[in-house]
């Protein structure tokens, strides 16, 4: 669930999730307000950005206690480290989260039509891989 519209970025982490098993499509993108169903390992995803993480802090407080503790996908959105605020914000929230994943600035994300030629580059495939093993917590 991007949090705050639908981008690249957004979609090439719904694909780098689906994986390459050939066990098919596993990951799937909710709307605005759309309900989390049950029995899914929620992932949030967000922009390395303080209002990326302004964005993420306040779903987070919204979060239903019967639902599974997302886990937060931070794309970083230049090539140097988050903005303080934003690292601040992302440690105080890390008890409401079932992890944190970073991703890594991929220029490939600006130059690409779709998510599927995005992971045709060898840097967000690689990248691909280490979310899954993260997530998959291998």
């Amino acid at each position: 669930m991007p949090v705050h519209g639908y981008d690249i970025a957004s979609a090439v982490v719904l694909r780098m999730l689906d994986g390459d098993d050939g066990r098919g499509l596993r990951a799937r993108g909710l709307g605005p307000g759309e309900p989390v169903p049950y029995g899914v390992q929620p992932v949030i995803v967000a922009p390395s950005t303080v209002y990326g993480t302004v964005q993420v802090e306040a779903i987070v407080r919204r979060w239903p206690s019967a639902l599974a503790k997302p886990w937060l996908v931070v794309v970083a959105d230049v090539p140097a480290r988050p903005a303080a605020a934003a690292r601040y914000r992302l440690r105080a929230l890390g008890g409401r989260l079932a992890g944190t994943a970073h991703l890594p600035y991929l220029p490939a994300l600006r130059a690409v039509e779709s998510a599927e030629d995005a992971l045709a580059d060898a840097a967000v495939a690689r990248a691909a891989l280490r979310l899954r093993a993260q997530l998959e917590g291998k």
